[in-house]
């Protein structure tokens, strides 16, 4: 079978059976270009967690991120990128002063108030807070408010993506050609989370040897407390990897298939 055809298969990553949809709802499977367009469409940018429980996100999103944390270097970092670029963005105020205590504020509340929704009610109480922690921040609440918004939302698809991959090799970790028996799903979990991750952070990108070198150079950083050595971890990191892939919404790129 070439490569082509075992790719339109949509492969299971663990099980390699076709026909699978992993990671979530959707079908379909893609590469190249197109794979990564359709994967900043359907994904977004998602962020990374640090600390807590292996785990604790399975079941569903921000409410049941017990334990979990938003990486604030990472994100103080992809805000700082992506902040001048947002349609509310002012440009006489600056990012360390104004507008970062406003995206910290979002990502910070979005997991004190797990268990809510973005509502009226919820915005009040943000409202009411602001002026007390916003530090040197110049913005009113009207200007600060839709950054507040948008650290929240990236928060919130954060988390639930990594709650699709935790659900999903959940059980399924254990099919794995791959499984050394002296390590268990709290090795594997976090293998699987950086490939994922790395899928969504690269949407142009092939799996190849050079990226497979990159991602080897970064393993230790993101491991946590993973005892898998990258020769180790590598197949897990490839499925996190292809994984994503497979949620893509069908024939996103109108080719017939």
């Amino acid at each position: 079978m070439n490569d082509d055809t075992d790719r339109d298969m949509n492969r299971d990553p663990i099980t390699k059976s076709p026909g699978s949809h992993p990671v979530g709802t959707g079908v379909g499977a893609a590469g190249g270009a197109a794979a990564g367009a359709a994967i900043g469409g359907v994904f977004g940018p998602v962020g990374m967690l640090v600390g807590g429980t292996i785990g604790a996100i399975a079941g569903g999103g921000a409410g049941h991120a017990v334990g979990e944390r938003i990486n604030p270097t990472a994100e103080t970092e992809y805000w700082r990128e992506e902040a001048s670029s947002r349609d509310y963005y002012l440009e006489d105020k600056r990012f360390d002063r104004d507008y970062h205590p406003a995206y910290r504020y979002g990502w910070e509340t979005r997991t004190e108030y797990a268990d809510r929704d973005w509502d009226d009610s919820l915005e009040a109480d943000l409202k009411e807070r602001w002026t007390a922690i916003r530090d040197d921040s110049t913005l009113k609440w009207e200007d600060a408010r839709p950054a507040i918004y948008d650290a929240w939302n990236r928060t919130d698809r954060t988390y639930n993506f990594y709650s699709d991959v935790d659900k999903f090799y959940s059980n399924r970790y254990e099919e794995a050609d791959y499984l050394d028996d002296d390590y268990d799903y709290e090795d594997y979990l976090p293998a699987y989370r950086y490939g994922a991750y790395c899928r969504t952070r690269y949407p142009e990108r092939e799996w190849d040897d050079r990226l497979e070198t990159e991602l080897e150079d970064e393993w230790n950083d993101f491991k946590g407390n993973s005892r898998l050595a990258w020769n180790k971890a590598v197949d897990a990191v490839r499925d996190g990897w292809h994984a994503v892939e497979r949620k893509l919404p069908g024939d996103f790129d109108n080719d017939g298939r």
